[in-house]
């Protein structure tokens, strides 16, 4: 607001000075007098309205040199904000927004346990607070609570278990197996003169193998090999092959070396799913059969990807 004019203010002070009609006539400033004051006066008003014109003319000054640097200013420097986040494997994440003070917020699915903080917040220097979880897989089987009916086995698979209960195949006049471990069954000796029996498999074993969903392929699931008893001479000759199962092409067995072969995973699975493939390893001495062994495999498809 510009201040009121000094005039205003000087005009009853000239009257005063002049003769009021309450005073004597002998106090009165004369005609000479009353002029040299008025002419102070005006020099007076003249300094102060100079000095009022050199301020209003360094705030313009002023003003313009602070809208010069601010149209020459760049752009607004854009929002601070942390790098996206994933969610973790076999888990989900919650909140989409990367600013400063934002949230991101994690859970894993049925069957995984979550380790690490469970929200993380995005901080004024561009980085989150904490790490980022990862989602790891509860193994139910070694719950103190019984998961499992009583006689079976459980097997852990990826979020989620299993229930087995492997048996001996049922025997035969001249065919028999006995269990010798929780998964292994052997046959018992076979009469001398029964061909058959010796054809059949003289052990049994049972293997159980979880896989994630979408597995790179070819990978190799299980090995074979055969072990000669101490003293006694081992075969010279194996042949490796698939006998059963409901595999329908997704495996191939082959050789490794000259005592092993090798279960090949080479198509991709999707889970949920079980697959079975039973894969024979015959032993031959100078090409003479002497015993085979089938290895019963059971794969069981996790339905997520980890």
């Amino acid at each position: 607001m510009v201040p009121c004019c000094p005039r205003a203010l000087l005009l009853p002070l000239l009257l005063l000075l002049a003769c009021p009609a309450s005073r004597a006539s002998q106090n009165c400033l004369n005609k000479q007098q009353l002029l040299t004051a008025i002419r102070q006066l005006q020099q007076v008003l003249k300094g102060q309205e100079t000095r009022f014109a050199e301020g209003f003319r360094s705030m313009k000054s002023q003003l313009a040199a602070l809208h010069h640097s601010v149209a020459r200013a760049g752009p607004d420097s854009p929002p601070v904000s942390c790098p996206a986040l994933n969610a973790p494997p076999d888990g989900r994440k919650f909140g989409s927004k990367y600013l400063v003070d934002h949230e991101v917020h994690f859970t894993c699915n049925p069957g995984f346990r979550l380790v690490g903080p469970s929200s993380m917040v995005c901080l004024p220097n561009g980085t989150w607070r904490g790490e980022q979880p990862h989602c790891r897989d509860v193994d139910e089987c070694v719950s103190p609570q019984l998961v499992c009916p009583r006689g079976t086995m459980c097997i852990n698979t990826g979020g989620g278990f299993q229930c087995v209960s492997p048996e001996c195949p049922e025997g035969s006049s001249n065919v028999s197996y006995v269990k010798t471990s929780p998964f292994q069954c052997e046959r018992n000796p076979c009469p001398m003169d029964s061909r058959p029996c010796r054809h059949l498999p003289k052990t049994i074993s049972f293997h159980y193998l979880s896989l994630p969903s979408n597995l790179k392929t070819p990978i190799t699931l299980f090995r074979m090999a055969t072990a000669s008893a101490p003293g006694r001479p081992g075969p010279n000759s194996l042949r490796f092959g698939i006998v059963g199962g409901n595999s329908r092409g997704h495996f191939v067995m082959q050789r490794s070396d000259r005592q092993t072969g090798e279960l090949i995973l080479v198509q991709t699975l999707e889970g949920p799913q079980t697959l079975e493939v039973d894969v024979d390893m015959s032993e031959y001495l100078d090409r003479s059969f002497q015993a085979n062994h089938v290895s019963k495999v059971t794969i069981f498809v996790s339905p997520y990807d980890f």
